[in-house]
């Protein structure tokens, strides 16, 4: 009875994973035969899981929409998943009842090692505002690589890891980073690390540049930002020196006002005098800078990067030739 139990499960988890199974190819990967397979089929749908067969050479099964939603099993990483986005989704107005009831009744089943990463990644994450966005392809971000980062920041560890900046070189023979990491931020679709590092100055790290090494399990003694504030302190070093492309723009208007027109994160602005100003900031592209200055609404004057002026002379002419009789 223990085995079929098991298999019936571990049937259930393959059919939740995608839309269609032939009968054969689910008796391959659960190792018994067909006929076990239609057997537990039944079984299932005995349980209130409604499945749909098809019959025939290409007939496969799936499972099928009933009148209840039926409990649903989840890998180690899908939890997780799960869990932080429903803890993310309850401060989104209008989800925060629904939300909130979801992630009790998940919690309430997690084990005990997944509901530590869970509340490990809650605790250590902040979240920048959002920004324009881009047509630049979000990072790939290894879940196993946040969840081990939360739990070096929640046990106090220190971190060891590889940093490889794209189009920098690096050198092979370099000794790896070794940080005390004090936060996690999620800003722009990136994810960054706030830490010390062993000079004792704070430090930036791109989670997506990062190539944790073994854990060291050595525990630091914490001494934590003056102010705490993580969240400005990672956007303005990001701004500053965190993208790839970085720009210093000249705005014809007091500082007071260009800061009343954006997070005063998401760059530097250098007053100059009462009606001029110099805002530092950034993005990933071009395109993007192009696109943050213009919704200033203020006029401003580039001189550099080169690569920006020429953009912005392409967009200039462009929007020209869009108003011409």
């Amino acid at each position: 009875m223990r085995e079929t139990s098991s298999r019936l499960l571990s049937l259930l988890a393959l059919m939740q994973s995608r839309p269609a199974w032939p009968g054969s190819e689910l008796a391959e990967r659960l190792g018994v035969s067909t006929r076990t397979i239609r057997n537990d089929i039944d079984r299932l749908r005995e349980l209130g899981y409604p499945v749909d067969a098809t019959r025939g050479a290409a007939g496969y099964y799936q499972l099928g929409v009933g009148a209840k939603l039926p409990p649903l099993l989840l890998d180690d990483e899908e939890a997780v998943a799960v869990a932080v986005g429903l803890r993310t989704g309850a401060g989104v107005s209008g989800m925060e009842e629904s939300s909130g009831r979801a992630l009790a009744k998940l919690e309430q089943v997690l084990p005990h090692r997944l509901r530590r990463q869970v509340n490990a990644i809650h605790t250590t994450l902040s979240k920048g505002p959002d920004n324009t966005g881009s047509n630049v392809p979000d990072p790939e971000i290894d879940p196993a690589v946040v969840t081990t980062i939360a739990a070096a920041i929640r046990d106090e560890h220190y971190l060891r890891f590889d940093y490889a900046v794209p189009g920098q070189e690096s050198s092979a023979a370099s000794l790896p980073l070794l940080v005390e990491p004090y936060r996690l931020m999620s800003w722009q679709r990136y994810w960054y690390l706030a830490a010390r590092d062993e000079a004792g100055e704070w430090r930036t790290y791109r989670v997506d540049w990062m190539d944790l090494r073994m854990a060291t399990g050595r525990k630091y003694k914490p001494r934590p930002m003056p102010d705490g504030d993580y969240t400005n302190f990672v956007m303005r070093d990001v701004a500053t020196a965190g993208w790839k492309v970085h720009a210093r723009i000249t705005v014809y208007a007091s500082a007071e006002e260009v800061l009343a027109r954006i997070h005063a994160a998401v760059g530097i602005v250098e007053s100059v005098d009462d009606t001029t100003c110099v805002l530092v900031t950034g993005a990933e592209s071009l395109e993007v800078v192009a696109v943050y200055i213009g919704m200033l609404g203020l006029d401003f004057h580039v001189t550099a990067p080169q690569a920006l002026v020429d953009h912005l002379k392409v967009i200039g002419e462009r929007y020209l030739l869009a108003i011409q009789p």
